[in-house]
């Protein structure tokens, strides 16, 4: 089995106050496949997202990476894995300069400074946002920052990337300019969005959350 195949096996969540968030949700993701998921606020999107990288862990099923269960073991490989980028950007970006935000990552993988550098400045070229290396994160505006956020992730090349309302904030040209990169991207891609227009451009599949639980699951034009 591929190591970019992500399976969920009747999972349960819940918050430590009782409120029970996701019940028995089960789905498998395929190598390549560009999947939406799409419910109302409240239905447990951000929360499912969560579990891919062991965030969060369930209370009850599992997730697979491949073979690997997410697990407090595996969480240092998962994330190499799975990358990960948030609803709000400010919690990923906390370091004093956008080039240090998104060279975090790759120092830690302990790359050379050279191959450190090449990846910063890919990631930062594919979002459009070279020009703000040099800038204080909390200068930017917040579609800058979330296209700041959205390189940090990709400079440690993820074999699958999810993503949680990647375009909320962004304007029209940023807008285009991320959906025309993420229709590039060859490996594993989740996306919980309210954007259906950014889903019919880009998710032949759909989820549809509701209630904790899936209500749908199929071709996004059928849904």
């Amino acid at each position: 089995m591929s190591h970019h195949i992500i399976e969920l096996e009747d999972l349960h969540y819940s918050y430590p106050d009782g409120n029970q968030v996701l019940k028995g949700i089960s789905f498998r993701i395929t190598h390549g496949e560009k999947v939406a998921l799409v419910g109302a606020n409240g239905a447990g999107k951000s929360t499912l997202l969560l579990q891919f990288n062991g965030c969060l862990l369930p209370e009850a099923g599992r997730v697979r990476i491949g073979e690997m269960p997410v697990t407090k073991k595996t969480l240092k490989h998962v994330r190499r894995t799975v990358g990960l980028i948030f609803q709000d950007p400010d919690d990923q970006l906390f370091m004093p300069l956008v080039y240090d935000d998104v060279a975090f990552g790759p120092l830690n993988l302990g790359l050379t400074p050279e191959e450190v550098d090449r990846q910063v400045m890919q990631a930062l070229a594919a979002v459009g946002a070279v020009h703000l290396k040099d800038r204080p994160p909390y200068h930017l505006s917040g579609g800058e920052k979330r296209a700041v956020a959205i390189a940090a992730v990709l400079s440690l090349a993820p074999a699958i990337l999810v993503m949680d309302e990647p375009s909320s904030n962004l304007d029209p040209k940023t807008r285009r300019q991320l959906i025309e990169l993420l229709k590039t991207f060859e490996h594993s891609l989740i996306i919980a969005t309210h954007d259906l227009d950014l889903v019919l451009d880009l998710c032949p599949r759909t989820l549809v959350l509701k209630e904790g639980r899936i209500a749908a699951d199929g071709p996004t034009r059928a849904i």
